[in-house]
């Protein structure tokens, strides 16, 4: 397994090595031991959640507080998606800046997303599936969302040939330095 840190360096992408041949191929995605060794961090996954969306939907930016703040690990196994991470760390000399990766079923790779960030994605194929590992268990109550199109954030979102999607609860998202203020 391959990692490469981001400009945020907590937020990783992990790429597998695939064995393939005619028949198919084959790889390990995931596997504790080498996630601990690769991110020297341990991570204990208590939820699996699997998503389906089409084109143009953006779900996000979502988050937990704490002690339900939720570490990520994302994978498409159909289609691709433009994945996004936000530092919502207010103590980070990174707080605010944000990351980004397409992730796709054909590159195989995973973003590795802590506790202390927001996440969110915008599906480029006409439909993907989207897995995620989470290290705590969904909590309503801590549940957050901050604005997709913030511009205090200025996520660079790739246009496409279609409005973008988004359930009511995103479209209503609060922006980040009013939710982030409340945190305090």
């Amino acid at each position: 397994m391959r990692v490469e840190r981001l400009a945020i360096p907590e937020v990783c992408v992990l790429t597998p090595r695939v064995f393939a041949d005619e028949r198919g191929f084959f790889f390990e995605s995931f596997n504790a031991r080498v996630f601990h060794d690769l991110l020297g961090s341990e991570a204990v996954f208590v939820q699996d959640n699997h998503s389906q969306s089409v084109r143009g939907v953006l779900r996000g930016l979502h988050y937990q507080l704490p002690p339900h703040a939720q570490g990520k690990l994302i994978r498409v196994i159909r289609g691709e998606i433009f994945d996004v991470a936000v530092d919502i760390r207010t103590s980070s000399p990174t707080y605010g800046r944000w990351v980004s990766r397409v992730l796709s079923a054909e590159n195989k790779s995973q973003m590795w997303i802590p506790a202390g960030f927001a996440h969110g994605f915008l599906t480029l194929s006409d439909e993907a599936e989207v897995l995620y590992k989470a290290t705590a268990f969904y909590e309503p109550s801590s549940e957050r969302s901050i604005a997709w199109n913030d511009p205090t954030l200025g996520i660079e979102w790739p246009a496409l040939d279609v409005d973008y999607s988004l359930s009511p609860k995103d479209a209503a998202a609060a922006a980040f330095s009013e939710v982030m203020n409340s945190a305090q």
